[in-house]
Order: C-alpha cells, then structure tokens, then sequence
C-alpha cells in the first residue's frame, strides 16, 4: 500500500519548503509514499504563489514529475476565488486552511500572530472560528480541511478537548476530508467524531524539509488506532475533486 503525503511543500518557483519537485519525490518513494506536492497557494502567505499566472506555471512544472498535482489555499485570502475552470481541472485534490478568521466586526485573527484583538475571549474566538467553518464547508470548493483543530497561538496552550466541545466538534464535522497533520497533530476525539460521522480522512505531512516530507507514519498510525481501514483513506487518484 503506497500513501499520499498531502500537505507536502516543494517548488522550485516559490515556496517555504527545503526541496525540488525531484529531491521530494525521491524522499517520498524512499519512504514508500507515493509523492504528492501540495505548495501554498496564497496571496497572504509570504513564501507562496501568489498569482493566478504563477498557479499555472506551478502546475506547468508538476506536469513534468509523477506527482499528485494540490495545493493548499487559505479561505480568507481570494486567489481561490479567481482561477478560472481551467486551472481548477488540472489538480488531483485542493487543500484548503484556516490560517486566519473573519471577525464580525472586520478584520482577521491570524492562525500565527502572538496577537489576538484586545478583550477576544478564547470562547467568543471559537464562535468566530465554527462560523467561518461552517461557511468553509459550503463555499470553498476543496476536498481537504488541513490541520482542522488549528488555532492562534495565544490559544495553544489551552487543552485541545476545552476549546473542540462536543457542540463545537458536532457543527465542525459537516466539512470536507479531513486531515490528519504529522505536524499540527488534532484532537483524538475531534477525529473519531469526524470517521463515525463518514468524513472521509487523509494523511499529511505538512513537511517542509527532508526530515518532514512524507513523514505520515503518525497519521497512519492514529487512523488505524481509531479504526479507520486503509482503503478509506482519502486517495486523489482513487475519490476525485469536488465541483
């Protein structure tokens, strides 16, 4: 059995990853997983392609490799939105992220800033979070939820299980295929909730150097910890895109 490494970054244009299309691949076959390269695709993501002229020549260059063609796109930055039904039918499978939420009141509380806005609760941030979620789910046409129990780094250190409540898992699992990251690992329970409920789940290394690229030997082992048989496991060559 041969597995996808979903949320790999390589690219020799733009990228935050360590290695070439060839370097990842090979680092992916020598781990026996089937090489897949998913780069940031973003307008807000520093080392990223940030064009939609720069995702065609992305995909241009994937075409030369034996590789599963994604990309991971944030939901609150618009370069999504904008590629036309060409571009769209040439990727194997497209990851998005909630790297940043949509407040109310306007603005964004970014996944990574040491910040949040003065007197933003961790509570009153879940409620921002599950909304943007919800909308995630019935607009944003991708087939993975990446890192699903991501937060904002002054809530790291808050309990997983104390921030996904049972009420909040419940509205959370009518996403998509959700990933299981080696790098931003989720809740157990949040997970389980997601397979009884069908939510079809994927493995990613989230990998960025060659000690990370392919690694999903964490993932592979919780899915099959919690019961989820192999062939359930999302395949982009196996499941399709979403419309």
């Amino acid at each position: 059995m041969s597995w996808q490494p979903i949320d790999c970054h390589a690219h020799t244009i733009m990228s935050d990853g360590y290695l070439t299309v060839p370097e990842l691949a090979e680092a992916a076959r020598a781990r026996g997983v089937r090489p897949s390269v998913a780069d940031h695709l973003s307008g807000d993501v520093a080392y990223s392609v940030k064009t939609v002229e720069g995702v065609r020549e992305y995909l241009d260059e994937l075409d030369e490799f034996e590789v599963a063609r994604g990309g991971e796109f944030c939901w609150h930055d618009a370069l999504w939105r904008e590629l036309p039904d060409d571009l769209t039918a040439r990727f194997t499978h497209r990851i998005g992220s909630i790297h940043a939420v949509q407040a109310p009141t306007g603005g964004l509380v970014y996944a990574f800033s040491r910040r949040v806005p003065d007197g933003l609760t961790p509570d009153a941030y879940m409620d921002i979070h599950i909304e943007n979620l919800e909308r995630f789910a019935r607009e944003m046409p991708v087939e993975i939820l990446a890192h699903p129990t991501l937060l904002p780094l002054p809530f790291r250190h808050i309990p997983l299980e104390e921030m996904w409540t049972e009420e909040r898992g419940g509205r959370a699992v009518a996403a998509l295929a959700m990933e299981i990251s080696s790098r931003y690992r989720p809740h157990e329970r949040f997970i389980r909730r997601a397979h009884a409920a069908g939510i079809r789940l994927s493995l990613g290394s989230d990998g960025h150097t060659p000690e990370q690229v392919a690694d999903v030997e964490f993932g592979l082992a919780f899915a099959r910890g919690i019961g989820v048989p192999d062939e359930d496991l999302f395949d982009p060559w196996v499941h399709g895109k979403r419309s």
